[in-house]
This record gives structure tokens, C-alpha cells and sequence, in this order.
């Protein structure tokens, strides 16, 4: 479900509606469930940042009038920037290397567009990569950044479908500014009122994605602080159970600092399939915890 504003001048006063066409297939997005987890945003708000923007599932399906999406990894922000400036190029980059896929030998075709990505980092490889790799599991050599995820099982979807996503997504972002930006910078760019959604890689099942490996979970709860002490929202999702919640997840999250936590059930991991072999998930639930400091 989608909040729409029914006033564009009340940020926050809107009302639910389905929405889960996702853009690219990313692991850990939060497509599904976004309409949850922005069930617990404030009822107002002013504008929305969101500076681990990822698939951008929840950006998108709150659908905001003021709104800033950030993240490290450049050709990731290429994406979100071609759709928000030049969308029709969008649906260019994808066509073009779908229908090379489709006239050509699948995983060979694959691997071509693959080894173009690794010998220069761009968008338009990358855009195709994120929908044809096995499970949308975008994963990196920790030396050299090198992706390294095979082709997946799954036929891409056609032009014709995911064009129609593209205009769809571009309508719901279109008050967004997208940028290239440390999560630190995105944070402090907000002011009293705003509110911050993090999403960042989780510690215990992420390692091997994008940024990860790097990834202090210490600091940010030190950007999210000094975001409190200034009047801003900040909402958090963590890593929170495993295996049918037979495993909680050990995160250490410093006292006074969230004012409440909320489960929000994710239904099964892609992530774990993967690294099962794509065996049957029936005992791999997970559970991801909401922190919010309001």
C-alpha cells in the first residue's frame, strides 16, 4: 500500500494504495513491504531523505513531494538521475542489451555485458545486470570491486514492461533530487521537521554487496544521534531475525537512542537462496527490525 498526498503542501497527510512494480531487482529491497514500514512514519513531515537509496522501493512507493535520494555507489546514482533527467534513455539502455541477450546466446550475452561493466563501471551495464543476474543478488570482490554474480534463470522482462515501469517511476520520484553523496553529508543536509529513512547493508547477511565490507554500523549511529539532537526524524531498518525468527541477530544499539522498535516481517530471503543453491526456503523467514527515534 502507497500513501499519496492529498494536500502537497501537508507532507504526510495521504492515504493508502498498492504499489509494487519494482524497477530493478535488488537484494534487500524493500518492495514488498515498504507500505509497512511507512505505516510508521511521522504524520508529518517535511522533506523525506533517504541516503542508502538502493532499489529506492520505499522512496518510490511513499512517493514524496520534497525529497532527496543519495548513495555512494556512482553507477547505481547514474540510474536514478537518467530516469529523473532523460527516462527514455532509461528504456534505450535496457532495450538495447535485452534484445542482444534474446537474439544471442543468453549467458554469453550475459557475460559480454558483465565483463563491459567490470572493465568500466556504468549505469546502463549495470541497469541490465541488476534485472538478468541470479536473484538480483549484486555481488563484489572486496579487492577490486569486480561484480561477480552469474546470470540468472529468469527471462528479463520485456521492453514493453519495463518501459512502462520506467514512466510509472518516474512520475512517483519525480519531486526527488537524486545524489551522489556518503550517507554522513546526505544526513546533515536535513533540518528540524525532515525525516531520514536509513536502509543501510546489514551486517549479518550483506558482506558480500555493494559497499559492505566498509560499512560501519558505529558511525551511523553517531550521524543518527546528532540527527535526533537537531529535531530530525530518523527511522532505521537492521538486520533482526533469521531461520523462521529462530535467530535474533546480534546488533548492539546504544541506549536512549531509538525511542521504539517494530518487527517487520520480510517474508523470505533471495540472499540465502542464493548462497543455498536456490534450495526451498520454507525455514529461512526473516525479520528485519524498524528502530525510530520518535
Amino acid at each position: 500500500m502507497q500513501r499519496t498526498l492529498f494536500n502537497p503542501e501537508q507532507a504526510g497527510s495521504y492515504q493508502v494504495v498498492p504499489f509494487k512494480a519494482q524497477l530493478l531487482k535488488w537484494i534487500g529491497s524493500k518492495q514488498r513491504f515498504a507500505h509497512e514500514i511507512i505505516s510508521y512514519f511521522p504524520h508529518k513531515f517535511g522533506m523525506y531523505i533517504e541516503p542508502f537509496l538502493g532499489s529506492a522501493a520505499v522512496l518510490a512507493t511513499l512517493s514524496p513531494q520534497n525529497a532527496l535520494g543519495s548513495d555512494v555507489f556512482e553507477p547505481l546514482i547514474e540510474i536514478w538521475q537518467t530516469l529523473h533527467d532523460a527516462p527514455e534513455t532509461l528504456i534505450e539502455w535496457y532495450g538495447e542489451r535485452r534484445r542482444a541477450m534474446m537474439a544471442g546466446e543468453k549467458v554469453a550475452e550475459y557475460e559480454r555485458i558483465k565483463a563491459s561493466y567490470n572493465a568500466n563501471p556504468n549505469g546502463a551495464d549495470f541497469l541490465f545486470l541488476c534485472r538478468s543476474c541470479y536473484g538480483g543478488v549484486v555481488r563484489f570482490r572486496k579487492a577490486d570491486g569486480y561484480m561477480s554474480t552469474p546470470c540468472g534463470v529468469h527471462t528479463p522482462i520485456p521492453v514493453d514492461s519495463f518501459s512502462k515501469r520506467v514512466r510509472e517511476w518516474r512520475k512517483r520520484t519525480a519531486a526527488t533530487e537524486f545524489r551522489l553523496l556518503d550517507y554522513s553529508d546526505a544526513m546533515r543536509l536535513a533540518k528540524k521537521g525532515d525525516l531520514i529513512y536509513c536502509d543501510p547493508p546489514y551486517q549479518d547477511s550483506q558482506a558480500i554487496l555493494y559497499g559492505a565490507q566498509a560499512f560501519s554500523l558505529t558511525n551511523l549511529f553517531e550521524s543518527i544521534l546528532y540527527c535526533k539532537n537537531r529535531g530530525v526524524y530518523v527511522a532505521l531498518s537492521i538486520d533482526g531475525s533469521k531461520a523462521s525468527g529462530n535467530r535474533i541477530c546480534d546488533v548492539a544499539v546504544p541506549e536512549g537512542l531509538f525511542e521504539r522498535e517494530v518487527s517487520v516481517n520480510c517474508g523470505r530471503s533471495m540472499l540465502r537462496r542464493f548462497q543455498m543453491g536456490g534450495q526451498s526456503l520454507e525455514g529461512e523467514v526473516v525479520a528485519d527490525r524498524l528502530l525510530l527515534t520518535y
